[in-house]
């Protein structure tokens, strides 16, 4: 197979990469255009002892370090209002190391130690640049939160860390009946849900209801994640597995919140 065969599954995806980095597809789609034709020039200096998709990855960093652009004036620049314009538009603030990190690790699922090698660092420092990029998004965003749980202590837990973060919790629902009415009476801006509620009722169910009034970000957080990762039906984009980490919580909410245009800068 030839190199050019190896590296095709992948410009999709370094494409999508190129563009969320620069926050323009003009910008993105030429720094991806020179990637190739570096490695048509100099095919020799193409790393062979790495997987394809991180030399490639590799090459366009090498570029990208030594002539990157930020200009939202572009044509091609993301415009409007949807979940792309609101993720650029917080991308912006972070500084670009931080940006490459966050989106390396989040966006295309590279370790940290395979991020390290893509942007010459440390697997350390990699882990310090997506923390520093995740505080300044939480500094950019504000959410109103329902929890939905009915263990009083873990309940606790989770308000505590809400509040932390920065964000305000419009209250505490043990039941789906009870989630759905104060979802309705303060209209909160991200919703925390358990699966088994205190009277046997579903926070499964309750989410429906609730997504049937408005759309907002969920974040589950249960015991059964056998419940919903059932290949079955259209799974949740963020559940978390009790018992669960302070750190799990806070990387959740706010991936949750980056790309959601309801949340208010803070």
């Amino acid at each position: 197979m030839s190199l050019g065969q190896e590296l095709a599954p992948h410009l999709p995806f370094l494409r999508r990469y190129a563009r969320a980095l620069t926050g323009s597809q003009v910008h993105g789609d030429n720094f991806v255009r020179t990637t190739l034709e570096t490695i048509v020039a100099e095919p020799d200096e193409f790393p062979r002892d790495r997987d394809p998709r991180l030399g490639l990855y590799r090459i366009f960093h090498a570029i990208w370090s030594t002539a990157h652009i930020d200009d939202d004036s572009d044509p091609g620049a993301v415009a409007g209002d949807g979940p792309e314009h609101i993720a650029q538009a917080r991308l912006a603030q972070i500084t670009p190391l931080s940006r490459q990190a966050l989106l390396l690790t989040s966006l295309e699922g590279f370790s940290n130690e395979d991020t390290a090698y893509l942007i010459d660092s440390s697997p350390e420092d990699v882990e310090n640049l997506v923390s520093e990029a995740l505080a300044e998004i939480e500094k950019q965003t504000r959410a109103e939160v329902l929890i939905i749980e009915d263990e009083p202590i873990i309940a606790m837990d989770i308000e505590t860390i809400v509040r932390d973060l920065g964000h305000n919790v419009t209250g505490v629902a043990v039941t789906r009946d009870e989630a759905v009415a104060q979802a309705k009476a303060d209209r909160p801006t991200l919703v925390l849900a358990d699966i088994q509620l205190a009277d046997d009722s579903s926070g499964i169910d309750a989410v429906k209801d609730i997504l049937g009034e408005f759309r907002v970000p969920v974040i589950f957080i249960t015991a059964f994640p056998e419940r919903l990762l059932t290949g079955e039906r259209p799974e949740p984009t963020f559940l978390i597995t009790k018992p669960f980490q302070r750190s799990t919580v806070k990387a959740a909410i706010s991936q949750a919140l980056f790309f959601d245009a309801a949340t208010v800068p803070a």
